[in-house]
């Protein structure tokens, strides 16, 4: 894998204005490829993979890195250019009051990171926006955020938006992915003029406590998965404890073979006498272990002998105890009194009686709504003249071609500046936009380019995804983004994605 920069660019700037007016263009409908993320089942068990293990998977993830020097198949021609009016989709804000604070303060609730199980299976992650939809349930990211372009034929795996996020913490939940939207020739060709998705999501979710104990029956509905169940195996030594320490699982007896003894009983109910034969079958065999030797002129008991078959002791129960009894039984053919004497008294052994106690945990979640009642969603803006002002937000990561380590990764950040046409063929891109921008990294791509942003409401026009940086003046420092123009055929992407409805993925049993 290779750092996504991008040379060369190339670009003129202009100047336009935003229409009120809702312009659906004409587009076909084979434009638009669809493809589904997770089921609800599916979705449920990706939650619990980035929440379990102490969230190791989210602390643990790396920006996306993904291969850009391809031989192209196909490039859209001519430069960025607007194929029917311009039109815009206004924003939603927080309509919904919420005490969970993001360390981002002054910034948009609405961005957050993507994360997700690369080509080489690993963790990774991306920028991402939350966007107005019919069901508040859309994010927009590049679309090699979404689409496997190493295997060339699937989305990636488990994935997952988390807006707000900070070290980990997942201040509005986690939004796990239903179904992806990208352009035909984005998933086809991997066109880079057309490298963005819109991702509908699923209902937040957040972990309950330490999750939940139910019963067995209960606890055999649930996904066989680590991540989702997990049973609870102790041991005691008596009933009493077991009783006390059961709660809804379930209490079997098993014998302690490593605490069996000949003949005698150490004094606790939970020791059980046992024949000869039994005790041969817990101990497998090992005869060498019993205290003393069957004194016999033709050969020692073995556990089928018929002497020991016979002698099996019959089982009582009393106060909620097993107990065994000696039996009386005649002595064996050919058995003198001396030799049956002897084997009740040196064969009648006894083992200590356990309890195990099985309890089922269950990983639950409470849903916490749609993504855009929580934290709101961008407009969105298409067909606009080139030349006009962004704000970028993003997760820069990593260091300038130099080697000066610029950013973590870990905070959101934000860049301003006026767009301009551009084109990079090493991501077959000839209708792109650039704007100038410091971010490095692999993070920093998905970062939204919103035109109009209010710093009030923290909302604006989403009007571009970063896809890649280049170092223009070749100074070995990252000073330009570049974004897909969009147009009528990214809005007709978006209008598919925006009307799907998603839910909620907390299992009701």
């Amino acid at each position: 894998m290779k750092q996504r920069v991008l040379l060369p660019l190339g670009g003129l700037a202009a100047a336009g204005l935003l229409s009120s007016a809702l312009v659906t263009p004409a587009h076909a409908s084979g434009d638009v490829a669809a493809k589904p993320l997770a089921s609800q089942t599916l979705a449920w068990e990706i939650a619990a993979f980035w929440y379990g293990e102490d969230k190791a998977n989210l602390i643990g993830a790396t920006p996306y890195d993904v291969e850009t020097k391809v031989v192209a198949k196909h490039v859209s021609t001519g430069g960025p250019s607007a194929d029917t009016k311009p039109g815009i989709v206004p924003a939603i804000g927080d309509e919904k009051k919420s005490t969970a604070r993001s360390k981002n303060v002054n910034l948009p609730k609405t961005t957050g990171k993507v994360f997700f199980i690369g080509a080489d299976r690993e963790p990774h992650w991306c920028t991402a926006t939350s966007v107005q939809s019919n069901y508040r349930n859309l994010v927009a990211t590049a679309g090699h955020c979404v689409y496997d372009t190493e295997s060339n034929s699937a989305t990636l795996d488990k994935w997952v938006f988390i807006p707000g996020y900070y070290q980990a913490k997942t201040p509005w939940g986690i939004y796990v992915g239903k179904q992806a939207y990208t352009h035909y020739d984005y998933d086809v060709y991997e066109d880079g003029d057309r490298d963005y998705a819109f991702v509908t999501v699923y209902n937040g979710v957040l972990p309950d406590n330490s999750g939940a104990e139910v019963s067995e029956s209960e606890y055999r509905k649930y996904p066989r998965t680590r991540a989702l169940r997990k049973p609870e195996v102790r041991v005691y030594e008596t009933r009493t404890e077991a009783l006390a320490n059961k709660g809804k699982g379930t209490i079997e007896e098993v014998v302690d073979t490593g605490h069996v003894v000949a003949h005698g009983t150490p004094g606790s109910s939970d020791w059980l006498g046992v024949t000869r034969g039994e005790y041969l079958r817990l101990t497998g065999g090992a005869e060498e272990q019993i205290a003393g030797k069957v004194e016999r002129t033709d050969t020692k008991l073995a556990a089928d002998d018929p002497a020991v078959k016979d002698r099996t002791l019959p089982y009582a129960s009393s106060d909620g105890k097993k107990y065994y009894w000696a039996k009386e039984i005649k002595p064996a053919e050919g058995e003198t009194p001396a030799e049956y004497e002897y084997y009740v008294s040196e064969f009648c052994a006894t083992y200590d009686l356990d309890y195990k106690v099985t309890r089922y945990f269950v990983r639950t979640f409470t849903d916490v709504g749609r993504l855009g009642d929580n934290v709101g969603g961008q407009g969105l803006a298409y067909n606009q003249k080139i030349g006009k002002p962004v704000h970028v937000f993003g997760y820069p990561s990593g260091s300038h071609p130099d080697g000066d380590y610029a950013y973590t990764g870990k905070t959101l950040k934000w860049s301003y500046g006026k767009t301009f046409a551009a084109s990079a063929k090493e991501i077959k891109g000839e209708e792109l936009l650039g704007v100038k921008s410091s971010f490095t990294g692999e993070g920093s791509i998905g970062s939204s380019w919103l035109l109009n942003y209010n710093n009030g409401r923290r909302l604006g026009y989403l009007n571009g995804v970063t896809i890649g940086l280049a170092d223009t003046d070749k100074n070995n420092r990252i000073d330009t983004s570049v974004s897909p123009y969009f147009d009528g055929e990214l809005y007709g992407v978006y209008k598919a994605a925006a009307n799907l409805w998603s839910g909620s993925i907390v299992p009701k049993y």
